[in-house]
């Protein structure tokens, strides 16, 4: 069904059983000194037993001293690494899965607060495991010096600008330095050979080190090491000079590398290298005898066109494989938003790339390939690209906790989720509302062995999803609940739509336990004067086309993600749109890749924003606001007002229930308080789990 896809196909000297790879993605799931945990071990395991060919874990660092991004990723640094990362080689060969390091330094995009510290923290660490308890509360306090530069300054070829999202002091390098960083690197790669590791990558990508080397923008150097094209090149050259010398020919060596810097995606063209260095580099590569080219694109500062948000199609950046492919004979490997198999087969046909790679598609969905070749690709659970993977990992990996994924519960606790009891006895539980939460919890149920039965009054699955797809270039985020349909579905729990039950119905049924998943609404505050007046709708309304909108002057309350969606709708039908905020930023607690994202779009409207702009009232003629600091007071001109002011626990099935002596409810979801998909599900997974 999927030849190709399933094909063997060598490496250098290494074969690879089929032509899946999946990408390094920092979870933040090691320990301190760098040594694989076993949970780290269990959930790579995982996804070689699912049928990956081959597995490259997250960034692994070459240097103690400067080279770390967090405090709990793998490193290859001394010789006590090489044992445990034998053990971690062992655990997938024994699914036919290949382990490649990635060997990593992340210069100017580095972690300030590691610099020459982490070398003292390990042994503390080692001896007295609480230590990094205190260390990890102190996480504040340490951001917060790094933002006013009261931390050591991390390396990188020149001193330059600093990145947009990294460390806020930097230094050029002492030739010293860089000597002693390529013998780290040359080090590294010596001890995974002795470890048993398949092969290594040489992260020259997504703007660290090696990409701050090749790159004009970063590397500003005057002598060897810079200057021209082969002067930028040099370091990276002598890394791999060293690495043959000191391996071997044979032993398998790729380069992650970025092929476009993309500068030019956010507005800066003419910085950076392009296309047509990135092929000069590849070539150069393929003839110092590089056995692979991994091919990524951008930088920090160019985040969503490395990292991409839902907005992005499956397979937009294929091109940049298919050119790097047509200037090098050695095997191409590229992570273009590979979501499907039918996807991945299709690119491989076309010739676009020689292996399908992915991070995010095999965190969502660990068994992805061998659903696919057991002719089930049906039963996929697709990554929907909703950023919580490493959303989760910045805001965790700074509290000592693992990265999550929004949808696949058994990320980073393996071994619970998939020997979780069957302890149900069949005990009926009904879940009323089949958004992501209700799904979540009515797969979960049915794989405990309860006997599950989910009503939905809509004939529609999907709750809140349904608005959030609707918004321009966000359907993909539907997948999610077709998935968990299908998931919960196969768990063997029943799915009634367009079924409301009253809590009386519920109340005579007389299920062992009730799980309230019924969602959310708009709020629209009781306080605020003139709420009700026929120029007011709510987000959802301009959403779902209900009402439309053409050449009037719009005020939007709130500028979250679904008010920002919202501004951008009104602007496709003629609309002049004002969106007010009352806190001081655009967007307070969204993830900053989907603001960037979406205000990306809408800097090419006449939308204008007023941040610190309380909604006081609304009439006929416009929207009345105050500025929460002066307190001034002023009338905005308007034709209608949207709100956009969040979402409220949709009724009070849960009290109705209790007061009919209902023994057993709970709530999840946005019918417990709102938040993301991710939210819903993992509220839900918790929640049903805690059920004795």
């Amino acid at each position: 069904m999927y030849d190709l896809l399933l094909s063997q196909m060598k490496i250098g000297s290494m074969t690879v059983k089929n032509r899946t790879v999946m990408t390094a993605a920092e979870f933040s799931l090691g320990q301190t000194n760098g040594k694989p945990t076993e949970r780290l071990m269990d959930y790579y395991e995982e996804r070689a037993k699912g049928g990956v060919g081959m597995i490259i874990p997250g960034i692994c660092r070459v240097n103690d001293m400067g080279g770390a991004s967090t405090f709990t990723q793998l490193a290859m640094s001394h010789d006590y690494h090489i044992a445990p990362m034998h053990e971690f080689a062992e655990r997938l060969h024994r699914h036919g899965a290949k382990l490649c390091i990635q060997l990593h330094h992340p210069g100017r995009q580095g972690m300030a607060s590691a610099i020459n510290s982490l070398p003292l923290v390990i042994p503390v660490a080692e001896r007295f495991p609480g230590v990094m308890d205190q260390v990890f509360k102190c996480t504040p306090l340490l951001l917060g010096m790094e933002a006013k530069g009261i931390c050591f300054s991390v390396q990188a070829p020149s001193k330059v600008e600093l990145a947009k999202h990294g460390a806020t002091r930097m230094h050029a390098m002492s030739k010293k330095e860089i000597r002693d960083l390529i013998e780290d690197f040359i080090a590294a790669a010596v001890r995974c050979k002795k470890a048993g590791v398949d092969c290594v990558e040489l992260h020259a990508g997504h703007g660290y080190i090696i990409q701050q080397f090749l790159s004009p923008h970063t590397n500003r150097r005057t002598d060897e090491y810079g200057g021209d094209f082969e002067g930028r090149l040099r370091f990276l050259r002598e890394i791999i000079e060293g690495i043959r010398a000191r391996c071997g020919r044979d032993y398998p060596l790729t380069v992650r590398l970025t092929a476009d810097e993309m500068y030019d995606r956010v507005g800066r063209p003419g910085v950076g290298y392009g296309l047509e260095t990135g092929k000069r580099i590849a070539k150069r590569l393929e003839e110092l005898g590089v056995d692979a080219i991994n091919v990524t694109s951008a930088c920090y500062d160019a985040y969503n066109y490395w990292l991409e948000p839902t907005s992005f199609e499956p397979g937009w950046r294929k091109y940049l494989a298919r050119e790097i492919k047509s200037v090098v004979s050695i095997p191409v490997i590229a992570a273009n938003v590979i979501r499907t198999p039918e996807q991945a087969e299709r690119q491989l046909e076309e010739g676009d790339q020689d292996f399908v790679a992915s991070a995010r598609t095999f965190i969502c969905d660990p068994h992805w390939v061998e659903k696919a070749a057991s002719g089930h690709p049906e039963d996929i659970r697709r990554c929907i690209g909703c950023l919580n993977c490493i959303r989760s990992f910045m805001t965790n990996a700074g509290v000592g906790k693992p990265g999550e994924c929004a949808l696949n519960m058994s990320v980073a606790r393996e071994k619970e989720y998939f020997n979780m009891p069957k302890d149900g006895e069949g005990r009926k539980i009904l879940v009323i509302g089949a958004g992501p939460a209700g799904l979540t919890a009515a797969q979960t149920l049915a794989m405990r062995g309860f006997d599950v039965s989910v009503y939905e009054k809509a004939e529609k699955p999907g709750g809140q999803v349904i608005t959030a797809a609707e918004c321009r270039l966000k359907d993909k985020l539907y997948w999610c609940v077709e998935d968990l349909m299908t998931a919960a579905k196969k768990a063997g729990a029943q799915i009634f739509l367009g079924t409301e039950l009253s809590a009386e119905r519920i109340a005579d049924m007389d299920p062992w336990g009730v799980v309230v998943a019924t969602g959310g609404e708009p709020v629209r505050p009781r306080s605020i004067a003139g709420l009700d007046g026929k120029n007011v709708f709510t987000a959802p309304q301009i959403i779902h086309r209900e009402t439309v909108l053409r050449e009037q002057k719009v005020v939007v309350a709130g500028s979250g993600m679904t008010g920002l969606e919202t501004a951008e709708i009104l602007c496709e039908t003629g609309n002049h749109v004002t969106v007010i905020e009352m806190a001081d930023e655009i967007a307070p607690g969204n993830w900053f890749q989907l603001t960037d994202d979406e205000m990306e779009r809408l800097s090419k409207t006449d939308t204008k924003f007023l941040t610190g702009t309380k909604l006081l009232g609304a009439d006929e003629t416009g929207v009345s606001v105050e500025d929460v600091k002066t307190l001034e007071r002023k009338k905005l001109e308007a034709d209608s007002l949207v709100l956009s002011l969040g979402v409220k626990p949709a009724g009070d099935l849960a009290r109705q229930l209790d007061k009919l002596s209902v023994r057993r409810i709970w709530r999840v979801g946005d019918a417990l308080r709102s938040g993301t998909i991710a939210d819903a599900c993992h509220s839900a997974y918790d929640t049903v789990m805690s059920i004795k």
